[in-house]
């Protein structure tokens, strides 16, 4: 008995070309939206530094809380676990070579120069951008930010800029706590698996690692977070719709900023290595 089974076409190629064409169009488009939006918060930012008084620090010092400090326990953590595989997995390489005290040189450099930054920015950017995206994401579905706009209010004013001023304190603050508990893991296992001692590990520390390595990690902190507050309520103004809507441009919040994240990252890496810092 035969049966006529006829193979799935393949899509045509200028369906295919399209589909690339609208994909290009597309990012593009909310590129441009993108500066749009910058352009605005530093326009209005301008207003700030010319009406000090129109700072609304009580909504700072909100975000500064639930950015800054509900985050310590979960950057803590990783950042301790993070510097103890750093140490682990140098271990049996530094020990064939009799090389042990040099683990204070692996974890110190990677941990305040790459590791320390970047893991928490992507902690901040799961955690916070996704909050701030949500947030404002409920608020445009809602139509309580054009009712902000109808009474005098601006939405940038009130919902962007706290949120930035925050973020760009908090994160380097951050930063210098994961590099606190991620150096603390890598003495840990440090001492259990190569015998290097607190009292020797910190005196290698000091000579290996430089007050710029330390100012290298921190001056990168500043920059992440703007990107992820900015990111982060970049697509929650983006909202349309209903709650679907929110949940997308969450995701897209999270991954975008990350992405941007890693990409700032890779930048600053080349950029000190042609400077040679």
């Amino acid at each position: 008995m035969k049966t006529n089974l006829t193979p799935l076409a393949p899509k045509p190629f200028p369906a295919a070309l399209a589909h690339v064409g609208h994909s290009a169009a597309s990012v593009y488009e909310q590129a441009g939206a993108m500066l749009a939006f910058i352009g605005e918060t530093a326009q209005v930012f301008a207003g700030w530094l010319a009406h000090p008084g129109r700072i609304r620090w009580r909504v700072v010092l909100f975000n500064l809380r639930t950015a800054g400090f509900d985050a310590l326990p979960i950057v803590g953590l990783l950042s301790f676990l993070l510097g103890v595989v750093v140490a682990y997995q140098g271990a049996d390489q530094l020990r064939q070579y009799g090389a042990n005290i040099f683990v204070a040189d692996l974890v110190g450099l990677s941990m305040l120069r790459e590791f320390a930054p970047l893991i928490t920015a992507i902690i901040v950017a799961g955690r916070s951008g996704s909050a701030y995206a949500a947030q404002i994401g409920t608020m445009s579905v809602t139509e309580e930010i054009d009712a902000m706009r109808t009474i005098g209010i601006e939405p940038h004013e009130l919902l962007v800029l706290p949120k930035v001023f925050a973020l760009v304190i908090a994160l380097p603050l951050l930063t210098v706590f994961a590099d606190v508990l991620g150096v603390l893991g890598g003495m840990v296992m440090a001492k259990t698996q190569l015998g290097v001692g607190f009292g020797e590990f910190t005196d290698r520390f000091a000579k290996a690692v430089s007050i710029t390595s330390y100012l290298v990690g921190i001056g990168k902190a500043p920059v992440f977070a703007a990107i992820i507050a900015m990111v982060g309520c970049f697509q929650g103004f983006r909202t349309r719709g209903g709650a679907d809507s929110v949940g997308r441009q969450t995701t897209r919040s999270v991954v975008q900023s990350i992405f941007l994240v890693i990409v700032a990252d890779a930048l600053f890496s080349v950029a000190f290595s042609v400077l040679d810092l």
